[in-house]
């Protein structure tokens, strides 16, 4: 009797750490890429010129408007997008 309830407490347990690990694994593949140059300009160019004000855009690329706008003319061009550096994103809680 005893090993039957033991083996039931340790059957479920195994379960129960299966679950979480493997909810854990389905987070981390859910993760959003970052949207791309062209995306960036379509959604965010308000006056439709082809290139994104600081006015025009908000969040991190905000943030790091002027070390992005490489000529220094104000606006973030489709080129300077793409050359910008990647985002390092958040530190994974691991």
């Amino acid at each position: 009797m005893k090993t039957n309830i033991i083996k039931t407490v340790l059957g479920i347990a195994f379960v129960s750490i299966c679950s979480v690990q493997s909810m854990s694994a389905q987070d981390k593949g859910d993760r959003k890429e970052p949207p791309i140059a062209e995306e960036l300009i379509q959604k965010m160019d308000a006056n439709e010129d082809g290139k994104l004000s600081e006015d025009e855009i908000k969040g991190p690329l905000k943030e790091h408007f002027s070390d992005i706008d490489t000529d220094e003319d104000g606006f973030l061009t489709l080129k300077e997008l793409k050359e910008a550096p990647k985002p390092k994103g958040k530190p994974s809680k691991d």
